[in-house]
């Protein structure tokens, strides 16, 4: 078991942190980036 969890928090940092995001508005960052960049813009909106 701790071979599969190994192996599945090293896919989940490499989808998560070095891969480019596949969407057309993410502009090849990455999905950790891309969510830190839309919480961002989304706590701005709830303040407003």
């Amino acid at each position: 078991m701790t071979a599969i969890s190994a192996a599945t928090d090293q896919w989940m940092a490499h989808y998560s942190d070095e891969r480019a995001h596949q969407g057309k508005a993410c502009c090849g960052r990455t999905p950790a980036e891309t969510f830190e960049d839309g919480k961002k813009i989304w706590q701005a909106k709830m303040i407003n």
